[in-house]
This record gives C-alpha cells, sequence and structure tokens, in this order.
C-alpha cells in the first residue's frame, strides 16, 4: 500500500475538481423542489455522466448545493485518491496475502506497512475550532425548513436529505456509519429510514429492549472518502471510518459532537445532533428510489434533532437516484472493485464480476470464475447468495474465467449460446432487499441462477440445438398482426437460443405471457427461442431499459415458464390477479411542468 493522496475536505474536493474541469457552477435561480434533480438527471445521462453540479442560488438562499460530485468513474477515482478503482483493491489483495514474518528481517521489512496502516484508525482530537462547529444552533434558531433539501421526484413524500453519513453506536458502543435518507417532518423533526437489515436498525432494536433514546447524528458534507465508505457493504462490526482511512492513508479526524456523546469529522459541512426514541415512528416516504420506482411509503423512526452546527459558508452536498444512470451507479462500481478481493477471500475461484447497471446493484451478478468439476457454477452461486449484502442479488450469471465479465455482448452471446432452457438455470428462494418490488411477498422470493459455462467431465448436459439464424418472416407476421402486440424486436439471431423482446398492451391479468405464446405458435420457423415481454410504454429497441424491466419486474418462479422448447419471461407489471397481492409502485417521472421550465431556463445554464 503506498502513500496515497487524500482530500482533506469536501470543499478541497470541490476545487480540484474545478481546477481539472470537471465542475459546473450554476449561478442561475433554481428550485430545491425537483427543479434541481430534472437538470441534474439530464446531465448524469450525458455522455460520460455529466459534471459535477455547483448550484449557487437555490431558493434565493445562501447555501451553495453541490450535487453529482461522483456521477462519473474518473471522479470516483479521483474522490479516492487513485487514477484507478481497481488499484484499492490491488491494495487490499496485498494485505490479504501478506504472510507474518518469521524472520528478523522479516519483521523489519514488515514495519512500514504496520506503520501504515497504523495510521488508517479515526482518530479524535480536541479542537474547539472544528470546521464542522464553526456556527453551532440550539433550541428554536433550529429550523431544517432553512437548509436547501430537495423534494426529488413529484410524488416523494417530502423534502430529502439523501446523501448524510449517520453516525449511530450499538449499546456496547461499536459505531455504524451508513447513509440513510432522512424525509423532513418540520422544524426539528425527520424520519429515519432503517432498513431491517442493516446495522442501524439492529442497533436500534437493542436500544428498544433497553427502553433508551438512541442517539444519532448526521454528517453531511464528509470528506470523500468518509462518504463513500458510508455507502460500503462493510460486514457487521467493521467500522467504515476504518475503511474510510484505509482508502486515505490516513486517519479520519474526529471531534465531540455539542449535545450528544458521538464523535463526527471534524471537517464537514454540515452536522445534525438528535436521537430516536424507542417505539416511536411515523409515515415516511413515498421515495423515487435508484430502482427507478417510488419505494413505498412505511413506518419508520422519528429522529428528532437536539442541535444543527455547520462551517461558515457552508455547501450542502446531496444526490438524487432513480432510473440509471446517475450518480450512485459510479459510487457502486467502485464497491464492485474494491470488494472484489473479499469475495475472493471465500471463493478464490473467482476471476471477476460485474453489477450492470441495468441489474440497480443488487438485482444482477455477472461472476467469470475458473471451472474445475460438476456444478461448480450452482455450489459458487450458493455460497455469493450467502455472502453479507450478496445475498440480496436476484439474479446471477456465472461464466468461464476467458469470458470478460463486463463486456455484455460477449456475456449476452454466451449466455444465449450455451443456455439450455429446459432446465440449464436454478430458482431458489432466498433473501430479497428491501426494495424488490418483484416478488408476491416482502424482503423474500425466488432467485434466478443460471449457468453459462461449458460443461466438464461429470456433467453429462446436452448441448442444446441451435436455432441460430432461422427464417424470422413467421414470428414477424405473427407479432404484427397481434393485436396486443406494440412492438418487437430481435437483438440476437446468430446465437443458439435467439431473443425477441415484445412490447404488449397490456390490459387484463396474464396477458404478457398470453400474448407471448401466442406469437410464438405463429413462430412456425422456430426462429426464436427465447421471449422477454416487456409493457407497451417500453420501446423494445432500447435494450438497456427493456434488461432494466427484466432486473425489476420479474419474480423467477412466477414469471419464467418453459414451454414447447422456448422459454418465456414476464416482466410487465403485475396484477392481483396474476398473485401479486402487494401494491406495484410507479415509474419516476418528472412532472410535464417541470420539465417545461427546464426547458426555459436550460439556455442560461451554461450546460
Amino acid at each position: 500500500m503506498g502513500n496515497r493522496f487524500c482530500f482533506e475536505s469536501l470543499r478541497d474536493f470541490i476545487a480540484h475538481l474545478e481546477v481539472a474541469g470537471e465542475l459546473e457552477r450554476i449561478k442561475a435561480s433554481v428550485s430545491s423542489e425537483l427543479e434541481i434533480t430534472e437538470i441534474t438527471d439530464r446531465v448524469s445521462k450525458s455522455a460520460g455522466g455529466g459534471k459535477a453540479l455547483l448550484f449557487e442560488n437555490v431558493d434565493s438562499g445562501k447555501t451553495p448545493v453541490l450535487i453529482n460530485a461522483f456521477g462519473s468513474e474518473r471522479r470516483m477515482a479521483t474522490a479516492l485518491g487513485v487514477e484507478n478503482l481497481d488499484e484499492i483493491g490491488a491494495d487490499i489483495q496485498a494485505l490479504l496475502d501478506m504472510k507474518p514474518p518469521t524472520t528478523f528481517g522479516e519483521k523489519l521489512g514488515f514495519l512500514p506497512e504496520l506503520l501504515r496502516l497504523s495510521k488508517c484508525a479515526p482518530k479524535l482530537v480536541d479542537d474547539r475550532r472544528a470546521p464542522c462547529q464553526e456556527v453551532v444552533l440550539l433550541g428554536e434558531d433550529i429550523d431544517l425548513g432553512k437548509w436547501p433539501i430537495l423534494k426529488c421526484w413529484p410524488d416523494d413524500g417530502g423534502r430529502f436529505i439523501t446523501l448524510p453519513s449517520v453516525f449511530t453506536k450499538s449499546v456496547d458502543g461499536k459505531r455504524n456509519v451508513g447513509v440513510y435518507r432522512l424525509q423532513v417532518f418540520n422544524a426539528r423533526t425527520t424520519g429515519m429510514h432503517w432498513h431491517i437489515h442493516k446495522d442501524s436498525a439492529l442497533f436500534y432494536d437493542e436500544y428498544k429492549k433497553q427502553n433508551r433514546n438512541m442517539e444519532v447524528a448526521i454528517a453531511i458534507g464528509c470528506d470523500p472518502a468518509t462518504v463513500y465508505a458510508a455507502t460500503a457493504p462493510l460486514p457487521p462490526g467493521l467500522d467504515e471510518l476504518l475503511l474510510a482511512g484505509f482508502i486515505r492513508g490516513k486517519s479520519v479526524e474526529l471531534v465531540k459532537c455539542q449535545t450528544i456523546d458521538m464523535e463526527v469529522p471534524r471537517t464537514a459541512e454540515i452536522v445534525i445532533e438528535g436521537y430516536v426514541t424507542p417505539g416511536e415512528s411515523r409515515t415516511e416516504g413515498p421515495f423515487g428510489d435508484h430502482t427507478g420506482y417510488y419505494s413505498l411509503s412505511g413506518q419508520y423512526p422519528v429522529f428528532h434533532v437536539t442541535a444543527i452546527t455547520h462551517r461558515k459558508n457552508p455547501i450542502y452536498l446531496t444526490t438524487i437516484v432513480g432510473k440509471p444512470p446517475m450518480e450512485d451507479c459510479y459510487m457502486g462500481k467502485a464497491t464492485e472493485r474494491i470488494f472484489l478481493p473479499l469475495l475472493r477471500t471465500v471463493n478464490p475461484e473467482i476471476v471477476d464480476y460485474d453489477l450492470p447497471w441495468e441489474g440497480v446493484f443488487h438485482n444482477c451478478v455477472i461472476v467469470s470464475f475458473n471451472k474445475r468439476y460438476p456444478a461448480q457454477a450452482n455450489k459458487l452461486m450458493s455460497s455469493l447468495w450467502g455472502a453479507g449484502q450478496m445475498s440480496f442479488a436476484k439474479m446471477i450469471l456465472a461464466v468461464d474465467a476467458d469470458i470478460d465479465a463486463h463486456n455484455y455482448d460477449l456475456v449476452a452471446r454466451t449466455a444465449l449460446n450455451r443456455l439450455d432452457v429446459d432446465g440449464g438455470y436454478i430458482v431458489p428462494e432466498g433473501t430479497l432487499d428491501v426494495l424488490d418490488h418483484s416478488a408476491p411477498k416482502p424482503l423474500h422470493g425466488s432467485k434466478l441462477g443460471i449457468d453459462a459455462t461449458k460443461p466438464v467431465i461429470g456433467e453429462e448436459r446436452e448441448k442444446p440445438e441451435s436455432w441460430a439464424n432461422r427464417d424470422l418472416a413467421p414470428f414477424t407476421k405473427a407479432a404484427s398482426e397481434n393485436k396486443k402486440v406494440v412492438a418487437h424486436a430481435v437483438p440476437y439471431t446468430d446465437v443458439a437460443n435467439p431473443l425477441a423482446i415484445i412490447a404488449v398492451d397490456k390490459q387484463e391479468a396474464f396477458d404478457g405471457r398470453k400474448t407471448a405464446q401466442a406469437v410464438a405458435v405463429g413462430d412456425t420457423a422456430n426462429a426464436i427461442r427465447i421471449y422477454l415481454v416487456v409493457d407497451g410504454d417500453v420501446d423494445p429497441k432500447e435494450y438497456r431499459v427493456a434488461l432494466w424491466k427484466f432486473f425489476n419486474n420479474v419474480d423467477p418462479s412466477r414469471d419464467i415458464f418453459h414451454e414447447n422448447q422456448r422459454l418465456f419471461i414476464d416482466a410487465t407489471k403485475k396484477l392481483p390477479e396474476e398473485g401479486h397481492k402487494r401494491e406495484w409502485p410507479d415509474e419516476l417521472v418528472m412532472s410535464d411542468e417541470v420539465v417545461e421550465k427546464v426547458d426555459t431556463i436550460w439556455p442560461g445554464l451554461g450546460l
């Protein structure tokens, strides 16, 4: 592990971005209600993720808003002090490969590394002039309404703090730092959106058992490594600030809060101190989430603010999430690269893996590995489904070591050439992310594992008959003449299992699967073997959008079936009559009024 450059604060990072031409200052007056979302969404979906945006005139206030700061692979790497995100993973791999020194000479050689590691632990400092406490607001001076907190999407339940580093401690003093959204209820209370699987939710349960208030500190605008570390899927009990220090090559300096027993990064822009009370909850949400759908409203703890401290002239760091690609995609890519060595400690056969944006982190994993024995792909998938937050992965596609997991066209062709539609996949049950809306029941449901590897000795797998390059005319005629087919596309015909995407005007239960089955009957040349059905508002030629629908909307045990040598996948919105009794969330769409307003001001934004 070499000496890595690190930013001491968020504003140091901002200064670097500006010099590098990676920051756009927007002086035009904009609203924190929806307008920043619409502007940022357009920028983040431009080539390369666009630039970081610093809005200097929000709600006619004095607090600038920074967004899309981590919204490109280059900026994400810069934020963590590296040229390439794989460098941090390589440092972790080097640590894992280190052998204990045995000779005196080896021990001497080991000292520099130990000294570097000793600098990674967070450090409490006595700084009465800490930047994050230049201004202290107490009592009636506390007013969350004065801050440019965003309302992100039209049907959101209110304004949400979206990129906070939330500091909590267990009853026995173990620290956790996570990113949990906070819906602003009034001047001095917010929601505390702790998912049931998260460490802070476990801490909260401990405090409830003891009928004690749980103190919480919200740090906004920390140094970039600390912001990232709060998002990282660390094993329980491992301090996120230790990871931040490892990335920085230097300790994160902490100072004591003003009204609670908690420590926070001294260079943060804003700190909100307070507590949650056992048993007190309030309806929180809906919220436009990173799946591209609204997460539904629910009962969550209430956070009471006891103090707000901040720098003079603070900068409000925030983000928006929604249909990929957006800023969080690049933070997810950092996690993918950094945590590869840790996955290998349990599964050394892994060569590489990829988390496609269309899978919104927890819905799809592509993994390449060195295969040596029969059913090893199934063993690997089962192991990954038991590994921390990887357990939320809904779909895993396993390929051989010579397949580049990041080359999606190659991966798709490999899968479509090698898949046995009559048994080349598994559909187990397991834990799902709380945001998964496709399963009939929350938090658990079916998963999909696809083995796209070459068979080895002992795997009596018959090579599927190839349907490549057959006459498409009967399929095209059947699809075109079916009144419920809005449009169709065929991405691959030169593979063993040609795939068609069909958009269906779904009006009744099971319209999706029935329409696909009817078209298949008309495909007398057997030209299409796999049918992916999407709703009529999806353009089948927008392949990445269709895949996003597939990963979001499919419950494998309900929506994937095999019939007459064909595989059908129903990725349409499900109705109660189809066995989905839960509420199906709406897709994120900006209001026409805001789109028109941004169209009007766009020429003056300098973008």
